[in-house]
C-alpha cells in the first residue's frame, strides 16, 4: 500500500518508490502595479487633504466676527471645568484651550468627511479611469523593458563571437536602440 500527501505545503511519499519530478518553475512575469485600489485611495486622500483646507476655510469664515471665537473659548472652558472640578486654575486654563483646539480639529476632520463624501461618486468614476488608462501605459513601458533586455542580451551574444565588421554594425544597432529606448510613463516620479 502507498499513501501519498500533496499539498501546497508538503509533498510526502510513504512508500520507496522515487518521487515524480516536477517541471521547473517558469519565471514570474512582472506584474503591473497599478490597481483600481491603489487609485482610489490615492484619490480618496487627495479629496480628504482638500476637505481639510476647505474645513480650514469654512472655520476662517465662521471665526470672522468675534461671535463664534468667543462661543469655542466658552465651549472648551465648560468641558474643561466639568472634567477637571477640582484642578488649580491654570490647569483648567490649558485643559480649555486644548478642548477648544479638540474642537477647532474636530470642526475641520467633520468638514473634510463631509467633503469626502460628497465627492465619492467622482472618485469612484475617476479612478476606473485611471486606473485603466495608468495600467495600460504601465503594461506597454514593462512589455518595453522586457523586449528591450532580450534584444540587449542578444547583442551582447553576437559581440562574444563577432568579427570586427558585424562588431561595428552591432555598435550602430546599439545606439540606434539607445536614441529609441523605452520612454518612462509620465505618471511614474523621476528618481
Amino acid at each position: 500500500m502507498s499513501l501519498r500527501i500533496n499539498s501546497i505545503y508538503s509533498n510526502v511519499n510513504f512508500t520507496n518508490s522515487p518521487a515524480k519530478v516536477s517541471k521547473p518553475e517558469q519565471p514570474v512575469k512582472k506584474q503591473n502595479p497599478i490597481t483600481r485600489s491603489g487609485e482610489r485611495s490615492q484619490l480618496i486622500l487627495g479629496t480628504f487633504m482638500a476637505g481639510l483646507g476647505f474645513g480650514g476655510r469654512m472655520l476662517l469664515e465662521l471665526l470672522d466676527g468675534d461671535f463664534a471665537l468667543e462661543h469655542l473659548f466658552k465651549a472648551g472652558d465648560k468641558v474643561a471645568n466639568k472634567n477637571f472640578k477640582n484642578a488649580s486654575l491654570n490647569k483648567r486654563f490649558v485643559a480649555g484651550l486644548g478642548a477648544s483646539v479638540g474642537l477647532v480639529g474636530l470642526f475641520i476632520a467633520g468638514m473634510a468627511v463631509l467633503y469626502t463624501m460628497y465627492k465619492a461618486p467622482k472618485i469612484a468614476y475617476d479612478s476606473k479611469i485611471n486606473a485603466f488608462t495608468k495600467g495600460k501605459d504601465m503594461d506597454v513601458y514593462i512589455k518595453g523593458n522586457e523586449i528591450e533586455k532580450d534584444l540587449y542580451t542578444q547583442m551582447n551574444d553576437k559581440a562574444k563571437v563577432a568579427t570586427d565588421e558585424e562588431k561595428a554594425k552591432l555598435k550602430e544597432q546599439y545606439l540606434t536602440m539607445q536614441m529609441a529606448k523605452n520612454r518612462v510613463p509620465d505618471f511614474v516620479k523621476a528618481a
